[in-house]
């Protein structure tokens, strides 16, 4: 292995923020325990002459959300001429859209739920779609500002304009019919998928709270599903990293309706920039498959480096 000097890249303005810092520290600790010279980045609006002033072999691109996961950081670093982990700035611009990931994953075959693009203050009249359904924003991940509306829930009937929801945060909405059963997730590694992780979460939603408090959900990998929805969920999240031009890793999360078997399978998001803290997904997969914590980032900088 070569030594090389790594600008690991984190923090930010997100809504992820948080959790970008926990991801970007985690991977600091690991290239500096393998022989890197690891330079830590807090993003801010200087981070053009940061990375000029710095001048690294490679960009570890810890961050999560916009800008560091919409192809805003991907483009800078490309007309700066650097390396860096992770997708690149076409990849990512379509990715973090909800609406053009499946513009581009549906013709290809894989089946994601339909939805359909709502004014925030329309959902106030009426409901855009039959309930259940799902209200997202359409260019966050990690579960931010979701709200799945029921006939029993507490949003009220219409949606009340004082009710607490994604609807006070964003002008546009994605609305998506709530797929019924089981949260299924599959990280993919270069040209790999890992496997697949069921998550049980327990207050009933994988919401952001569930995915990066201790304790809130469990992780069943492998899962207990049958072993043609496991291979579908490999298969389908390995095609998705392609069709989109992942690099590095990625994550593809899935609903699976169990009372439907393989037709009831939906993917409902590709994650360009995977979280790397104590509780993500991906490193847990990694794991069980015999991969430590620092050989999981070295293999995202042999990838980014074309080693």
């Amino acid at each position: 292995m070569t030594a090389l000097h790594i600008a690991v890249l984190m923090g930010g303005w997100s809504a992820e923020r948080e959790v970008s810092l926990s991801s970007g520290n985690g991977v600091a600790a690991a290239l500096e325990s393998v022989g890197h010279r690891v330079t830590r980045i807090d993003m801010g609006r200087d981070v053009a002459a940061k990375l000029a002033d710095v001048q690294p072999d490679l960009v570890f691109n810890a961050l999560h959300g916009t800008p560091g996961e919409d192809g805003s950081v991907q483009g800078l670093m490309d007309l700066m001429g650097l390396r860096y982990t992770h997708s690149g700035l076409a990849t990512s611009v379509i990715a973090i859209d909800k609406v053009l990931t499946k513009q581009v994953l549906v013709p290809a075959g894989i089946p994601m739920p339909g939805g359909r693009i709502v004014k925030s203050a329309d959902i106030h009249d009426a409901d855009p779609l039959p309930r259940p359904y799902v209200l997202k924003p359409v260019n966050e991940g990690s579960s931010v500002g979701v709200a799945i509306v029921t006939d029993a829930g507490n949003y009220g009937n219409p949606i009340a304009r004082d009710a607490t929801g994604p609807w006070q945060e964003f002008d546009e909405l994605l609305a998506e019919p709530y797929v019924r059963g089981r949260e299924l997730t599959t990280a993919v590694l270069g040209d790999r998928a890992l496997g697949v992780t069921e998550l049980r979460p327990k207050s009933g939603w994988y919401d952001y709270d569930a995915k990066y408090t201790d304790g809130m959900t469990d992780h069943i990998f492998p899962a207990e599903i049958p072993d043609e929805i496991a291979q579908a969920c490999m298969a389908l999240a390995l095609q998705a990293h392609r069709v989109l031009g992942c690099k590095g890793t990625s994550r593809s999360d899935f609903r699976w309706d169990d009372e439907r078997g393989v037709d009831g399978l939906f993917l409902l998001e590709v994650n360009t920039q995977p979280g790397m803290t104590p509780l993500s997904l991906v490193p847990e997969q990694a794991r069980h498959t015999g991969m430590s914590y620092p050989q999981l980032v070295q293999a995202i900088v042999d990838e980014a480096m074309g080693s």
